[in-house]
C-alpha cells in the first residue's frame, strides 16, 4: 500500500469558494427565518386593507364547507346502536306472538 502522503496528493481538491460555507446542520437553513410578524406578513399601512392571496378564498370555502357538510351528515346518520336494534327486534317478535309491547295500565 502506498504511503498516505502520496494518496493525499492524488486527491482532487475543490476550491473552497465553490463548495460554499458549511454549517453544523449540513448546509444553510431550509426554512424561512422568523421575522417577528404574524404569519411573516408586515401589517398594511394605516388606512389600507390587506390584500388576500388567490388561494385564501378557496381554502376558506373548502375548510368551512367540509365542516358544514360533516355536521349535516353526522346529524342525519342512521342509528346503528345495539339498543335500537334490540328494541325493534323485541317489538317485532312481540307483535308476531300477538302481545302488546306498549304498557297500558288496567283501570
Amino acid at each position: 500500500m502506498p504511503p498516505t502522503s502520496s494518496l493525499r496528493a492524488l486527491q482532487v481538491r475543490v476550491p473552497r469558494c465553490i463548495t460554499g460555507r458549511r454549517f453544523a446542520s449540513h448546509g444553510p437553513p431550509q426554512f424561512n427565518e422568523p421575522s417577528g410578524w404574524l404569519f411573516g406578513e408586515k401589517p398594511p399601512a394605516p388606512g389600507q386593507k390587506r390584500v388576500k392571496e388567490e388561494w385564501e378564498n378557496i381554502w376558506y370555502i373548502g375548510m368551512f364547507g367540509s365542516m358544514a357538510m360533516a355536521a349535516v351528515l353526522l346529524y342525519y346518520k342512521p342509528d346503528t346502536s345495539i339498543q335500537t336494534w334490540a328494541l325493534r327486534e323485541a317489538k317485532e317478535r312481540m307483535e308476531a306472538r300477538g302481545e302488546k309491547y306498549k304498557y297500558e295500565p288496567s283501570s
